[in-house]
């Protein structure tokens, strides 16, 4: 019953879009000196947990409903961030990639928050 609560599978998805956001920023500071490497980045958490944008739309609740797609479950793939050149065609910016890493850490922290209060909540409803 408890395992189907949407709170949860969000605070799941948006922990994990941290994290792989976070491996892709390392990976971007790793080749900053890289000639041609190109900067790569994660879409926004919005358009990766609902592709549809649509709040309203049909929901899987379980696997094998609505042909076992679940929101959250998708794993988003990485895109080219663009950017200026450097003259030997490294796009990679150390300024923006740090921007990226805090933003990665607050949507981490976010989740983490998100998850202990809902599970705070469920535990007090229990009790009582």
């Amino acid at each position: 019953m408890f395992e189907n609560l949407n709170v949860f599978r969000m605070s799941a998805a948006l922990a994990r879009y941290a994290g792989q956001q976070q491996a892709l920023v390392a990976q971007n500071v790793a080749n900053a000196d890289t000639p041609g490497y190109r900067a790569r980045g994660l879409p926004d958490f919005k358009s990766t947990y609902m592709p549809t944008g649509d709040a309203g739309s049909q929901k899987a609740t379980r696997v094998s409903h609505l042909n076992g797609i679940q929101p959250g479950i998708a794993t988003p793939a990485p895109v080219e961030t663009g950017g200026e050149a450097s003259p030997n065609g490294n796009q990679v910016s150390l300024e923006t990639e740090m921007l990226k890493s805090a933003d990665a850490k607050r949507a981490h922290d976010r989740a983490l928050a998100i998850y202990k209060t809902a599970l705070g909540i469920l535990r007090s409803t229990i009790r009582t």
